[in-house]
């Protein structure tokens, strides 16, 4: 009987650390998001550069829970809610990893852009950060609390973000018409919104996942009101 719940004890033990380990991940993947926008409105060139060496530490987590769950799997093999728990969460540090890669890429945008004259739009871009920053924050509250009632007022943000994507992609084609001396600093801005457009996919996949995880149904490609 002692063995036995020994071994219930040692297998909580190894979810309680996937699920810290997916939260530090997380927790990083913030930060490089929402400090990276910061360096964008301050013109902070070395806390962009700093940043961009988080993005090891993330795919260290990605290789180091990977295994984690993989072990689980083949020692523990685990049914119903643990068995999604666990297969969530292997989709989900591939959506975090993935979040990392992007915050690489916006911080390397406004390493560049900090020599250049600030450009009119970039609040809107700086905006919708903010609201991107939010939607990841979100979705890994939801994960960690399994939430699915949230999980899916994060899916219902995606629209929007796409939304104001598209309206500051067009503002910033019309100033580049304007004046050709604001094409570089517009060709910049707009892939720091589409980098900011697809962490907003990512932090959807991860909502979706939340979903999955505590209801075991799958919405991932429904239509936006069967969610």
């Amino acid at each position: 009987m002692s063995s036995m719940l020994h071994t219930h004890r040692l297998y909580e033990s190894e979810l309680a650390k996937l699920r810290e380990s997916v939260l530090l991940m997380g927790a990083k993947t913030e930060e490089i998001l929402g400090r990276g926008m910061q360096a964008l409105a301050d013109r902070d060139v070395p806390e962009a550069e700093r940043l961009i060496e988080i993005d090891q530490q993330i795919d260290e987590l990605e290789v180091q829970i990977d295994d984690l769950a993989l072990m689980i799997l083949a020692r523990r093999q685990p049914v119903a809610s643990d068995l999604r728990l666990i297969a969530a969460v292997l989709k989900i540090v591939t959506d975090l990893e993935r979040v990392g890669d992007l915050g690489v890429n916006i911080c390397e945008r406004v390493i560049e852009l900090a020599k250049m004259p600030t450009l009119p739009g970039q609040a809107d871009v700086c905006e919708l950060g903010r609201l991107v920053g939010q939607m990841l924050h979100d979705a890994l509250d939801a994960f960690v609390r399994a939430d699915p009632v949230l999980a899916r007022d994060v899916l219902e943000r995606d629209r929007e973000i796409d939304s104001r994507f598209a309206r500051i992609f067009e503002a910033f084609v019309a100033r580049m018409m304007e004046d050709p001396q604001n094409v570089d600093r517009a060709t910049r801005l707009q892939s720091l919104a589409r980098y900011l457009e697809r962490i907003a996919d990512h932090a959807t996949n991860v909502a979706e996942m939340v979903v999955f995880m505590v209801k075991g149904k799958d919405v991932r490609h429904s239509q936006r009101g069967e969610r």
